[in-house]
């Protein structure tokens, strides 16, 4: 859908400087972005090479397995229902570090790996939402495997006797788990804004660090509001 709109906004664009006389200046508009976006990506790539070093360092030394215990509370609280040893813990953890620190990137893949973790365990909890999809390493026997498919046959046959509407209202819900890790992903309380650091030099600013305290404290209060309504949704859904 995001590639529709983008084409959509340009194909207006374009169409409006045809209309209004302004071709030439898109064409220079077009050429300078570029090579601001050429611009920024090396500088990106040097200061987000720099702190994941960083955070390569930490972790040998120890830093960020202490980190991690920090974390840890705050992850129980957030998610209480994720078993102690699901290893979605371990990137969630990882992601909300790599957040705090300001490396929006590099807390992209672990990002991803949490949510493909968080869907294992709906099907661990036979979510029929989820229990369709392929096999897992919850169910690599063949008497686990057989049954998981009679259960997906079963799913199958009741889908297709349901209307579309109805069908795709019942596919795959997100579990109040992947809401809240999502919604404190977005919030995401970033000590170090690395990424706004890095634009504001860019484009000349005579301080780029100056953006650290407000950054703080709106990351801090956005938060604290994704908490508080994460536990308030996470109540109403509990049985």
């Amino acid at each position: 859908m995001l590639n529709y709109i983008w084409a959509f906004m340009i194909i207006i664009g374009i169409m409006y400087s045809v209309i209004t006389g302004n071709v030439q200046e898109v064409s220079n508009g077009l050429l300078e972005a570029s090579k601001d976006a050429v611009a920024m990506c090396v500088t990106m790539l040097g200061i987000l090479s720099f702190w994941l070093g960083i955070m390569e360092i930490g972790k040998k030394a120890g830093i960020i397995s202490q980190l991690t215990k920090i974390v840890n509370p705050f992850v129980d609280f957030l998610f209480p229902k994720i078993p102690k040893d699901h290893k979605s813990r371990e990137y969630i953890t990882t992601n909300i570090i790599a957040n705090i620190l300001g490396l929006g990137w590099a807390a992209t893949p672990p990002g991803l790996k949490a949510m493909e973790e968080l869907a294992n365990l709906e099907k661990e909890r036979g979510n029929p939402e989820y229990t369709d999809q392929k096999e897992t390493k919850y169910n690599k026997d063949s008497a686990g495997k057989n049954k998981i498919e009679k259960k997906n046959n079963k799913i199958k046959e009741k889908t297709n006797n349901t209307s579309s509407n109805d069908k795709n209202e019942k596919i795959r819900n997100a579990s109040d788990e992947m809401c809240a890790f999502l919604v404190i992903n977005i919030s995401s309380l970033q000590l170090i804004p690395i990424n706004i650091i890095a634009y504001r030099s860019q484009y000349g600013s005579v301080n780029p660090a100056a953006i650290v305290v407000p950054a703080i404290v709106a990351t801090f209060v956005s938060t604290v509001v994704g908490i508080i309504f994460c536990k308030i949704m996470q109540k109403k859904s509990s049985p």
